[in-house]
């Protein structure tokens, strides 16, 4: 790719970006649009509506960064839990990272430019090294377009109390029966005890009783709840083989985006499209800007299909389904998008050079770098204008107004979202992995990449104080998720770096380098047998501490009456039909 086609990427992104930033400040300061841009404030009554028409709305502001900027670990702790903060911890670990890269490359290349002696160019770059120290529901617009009439109301009533009827009779029929679930919550009263029998067998056949630790209550996926073990291993083997097929069968558009970033395959592969290519501004376009935007809308449809698939696999959590979600998800990226883009062309033809682990150095110091370009427009794309997107909540927005018309001003039931971290978590690695892996291949990369960071870090912060409302915690367990994808970046770095020292015949740099990745691997070993433990199960030592605190706990008495409703399916709950119609915004049919 030439440095034009990338400039023009650059352009068309930054200006998407720049309208997505003015939409968002004009946007959210409609009342009508609270619902998409402050849903979260809306739902906790912090936000008021403003009825009066204020010019002020329609000029675009930066109030909101300076207010994610100020907000603090503890608020955003309280706002969104600690996955919230894990979240946020994986940003800001990148980003530092590589903004102390851009001065570590700027430093080396201009010491390389004063002095040819490495051992002083060693202490000077060690030595710049720093220390980088929820309003009601939002006015929906227009009301009285669909007038509801007193007979339609006596209708639906008493559709209502017929179907009220059938769930009962229903209930009744199940209840009589006397049948009863394979599976059941069982309460200990200290934690102790809860996990001394989780890892104890309950039987001889290990597959006739499975025991597992109950996720917190809103967070049980009642499904697979009581599903034997035959059914989910089942599951298992299913959902690895259309994982499989899902990952070869997408490496067809992989290879298409691919072919167009050469022009002169492009000519031959479309010879009609000739004369179009011999336009400048076209073939920029073309071979800048619509690979990655195309490869972008295909992946689109991966995080969705990854959590379906996660979804079908066995899980009782709806954490478990987006950790798994995530794993899944990320993978493929590697897999697809790094992997499959740099082996693609000539190379995919020679896959059997790849079986030799001696040539797997030498043919990613080939092709890694050949791919600089292609991945900084695609740092540019599928980076800067999706998280500007993600700040203007493009699909919310379109819903919001299509379903306008059909609803209530009034109306005040609506669902705050939760933050999809199986979407989100893998692609701020992927640019992790694309960071460490070219910094030192293609430096160019860092400053696209440092701008992604610096947006992600502003913009998620603003999206946790005015979206996203945690529906369950996982008490940071996508943590290693994260040090895994680290460590794998790493380990690839440091082979890239082996092969290409071994290209440009520097036996000693390439010798001196080896070890990295076995003393990379052995860190990680280490941290696996200190700190995963912590993110598997709690520790002896600190559930009896935590059990002696509950003795003396006045509240543990009203917690453990408690238990015997926290756990139940809500499509077993009872429905209760309310005939009250004297007011038109009470639910005809409600919850207990």
């Amino acid at each position: 790719m030439i440095v034009s086609a990338l400039l023009t990427s650059v352009g068309i992104n930054t200006a998407l970006c720049v309208l997505f930033f003015t939409l968002y400040s004009i946007l959210r300061k409609q009342p009508s649009n609270y619902e998409v841009y402050v849903p979260r404030l809306l739902a906790e009554g912090i936000s008021k509506r403003r009825s009066r028409f204020n010019l002020e709305r329609l000029i675009p502001s930066a109030g909101w960064v300076a207010e994610a900027w100020r907000l603090s670990e503890e608020e955003l702790l309280s706002l969104s839990g600690l996955d919230g903060v894990v979240f946020m911890r994986m940003i800001t670990f990148r980003l530092w990272v590589h903004f102390s890269a851009v001065y570590i490359v700027t430093g080396f290349t201009c010491m390389l430019l004063f002095f040819s002696e490495a051992k002083k160019l060693y202490k000077r770059v060690t030595q710049l090294r720093s220390d980088p120290s929820k309003q009601k529901r939002m006015n929906r617009g227009i009301s009285g377009l669909f007038g509801r009439k007193d007979n339609v109301i006596e209708e639906y009533q008493k559709k209502l109390e017929d179907i009220e009827e059938s769930v009962r009779l229903k209930q009744s029929e199940a209840s009589l029966a006397g049948e009863e679930s394979r599976a059941a919550f069982v309460f200990f009263r200290s934690r102790l005890g809860a996990a001394t029998a989780f890892h104890l067998k309950q039987s001889v056949n290990p597959t006739h009783w499975i025991t597992e630790l109950a996720p917190e209550p809103r967070d049980v996926y009642w499904p697979f709840f009581s599903e034997s073990f035959m059914r989910r291993w089942i599951s298992k083997l299913v959902v690895v083989f259309l994982c499989t097929l899902f990952t070869i069968s997408f490496l067809l558009p992989v290879v298409f985006v691919q072919g167009l970033t050469n022009l002169s395959q492009l000519e031959i592969l479309f010879p009609f499209l000739t004369s179009m290519l011999s336009i400048k501004f076209f073939s920029q376009i073309v071979t800048g800007y619509l690979p990655s935007l195309i490869l972008q809308l295909f992946l689109k449809v991966v995080p969705p299909a990854m959590k379906f698939l996660s979804s079908i696999q066995g899980y009782i959590s709806h954490s478990d389904i987006e950790m798994s979600a995530s794993r899944k998800v990320l993978w493929f990226t590697i897999w697809n998008v790094f992997f499959a883009s740099v082996f693609s062309g000539s190379v995919l033809s020679k896959l059997s050079a790849l079986l030799d682990p001696k040539n797997i150095p030498g043919k990613l110091a080939v092709t890694v770098p050949a791919q600089a370009s292609f991945f900084i427009t695609y740092v540019v794309t599928q980076g800067w204008t999706s998280v500007s997107s993600e700040l203007f909540r493009v699909i919310p927005f379109i819903f919001s107004w299509i379903t306008r018309p059909f609803t209530s001003p009034d109306d005040d039931e609506f669902e705050v979202p939760s933050i999809p971290y199986h979407k989100d978590i893998p692609r701020v690695l992927f640019f992790g992995l694309l960071g460490i892996t070219y910094f030192f291949l293609a430096p160019l990369i860092l400053p696209f990449l440092l701008a992604y960071f610096c947006l992600a870090y502003i913009i998620y912060r603003n999206q946790f104080i005015n979206v996203y409302a945690p529906k369950y915690d996982t008490a940071g367990k996508f943590w290693p998720v994260i040090h895994n994808s680290m460590i794998f970046s790493l380990v690839l770095m440091q082979i890239i770096a082996v092969g290409i020292f071994a290209l440009k015949k520097l036996s000693m740099a390439s010798t001196l380098t080896m070890p990295l990745p076995v003393l990379t691997l052995l860190f990680n070993e280490y941290c696996r047998k200190r700190f995963l433990p912590i993110f598997v199960a709690y520790s002896a030592e600190s559930l009896i501490k935590k059990d002696r605190q509950d003795q003396n706990d006045a509240t543990m008495t009203q917690f453990y009456e408690n238990l015997v409703n926290a756990y139940k399916d809500p499509a077993l709950l009872p429905l209760q039909y309310s005939p009250n119609n004297d007011n038109l915004r009470t639910p005809l049919i409600y919850q207990a």
